[in-house]
């Protein structure tokens, strides 16, 4: 008796590894900051209007539904002209934050799954302000053995890619109108 169970513990934990890779993705997290020499008000009145994102490099135009309020709707147009259609699920003018998903994009545009993300403005020393944006995601290819460009590092490269020069865009913009 002794020796059948040392034989199934020995064979459950050979299995062990095994069992862990086929349970497919795991949730992966970016998050990216900038501090913008402007006051959070000024910076949050930009950020703050779900309804307009012209300060993302790859956006060529928003249309929307709905407004700031929660399940208003927004089809992102991008440079080439794929789409991205996100819905708003969370928003504080008081806390100057705004959280959304993504409801479809394709892969080959944005190679993550199950996207939702968060961007929040707060007091930074000096007057000025930092803009946290974070997001959590599935890859693009949700069974194992993703192809490489839409696996868990081409997500996360291209998540951190979108936020960094995303805020950088911010940034540049806000400091430039002088707001």
């Amino acid at each position: 008796m002794k020796l059948l169970i040392g034989g199934a513990v020995a064979a459950l934990v050979a299995l062990a590894p095994l069992a862990a890779e086929a349970h497919g993705p795991s949730r992966k997290k970016v998050e990216e900051k900038v501090v913008i020499n402007a006051a959070p008000e000024k910076v949050w009145a930009v950020v703050g209007n779900f309804q307009d994102m012209s300060w993302l490099p790859p956006v060529e135009k928003t249309e929307g539904k709905g407004g700031n309020e929660v399940k208003a709707t927004r089809t992102l147009t991008l440079k080439g002209g794929a789409t991205v259609d996100e819905e708003l699920y969370k928003y504080s003018a008081e806390q100057r934050s705004l959280s959304y998903r993504i409801n479809k994009v394709d892969v080959k545009t944005l190679p993550v799954n199950n996207y939702s993300s968060t961007i929040k403005v707060e007091p930074a020393e000096g007057g000025k302000s930092t803009v946290t944006w974070d997001g959590a995601f599935y890859r693009g290819y949700m069974n194992n053995d993703p192809p490489p460009e839409l696996n868990d590092e081409a997500a996360v490269k291209a998540v951190s890619g979108l936020y960094k020069a995303g805020l950088e865009s911010l940034k540049a913009k806000i400091e430039k109108s002088g707001s």
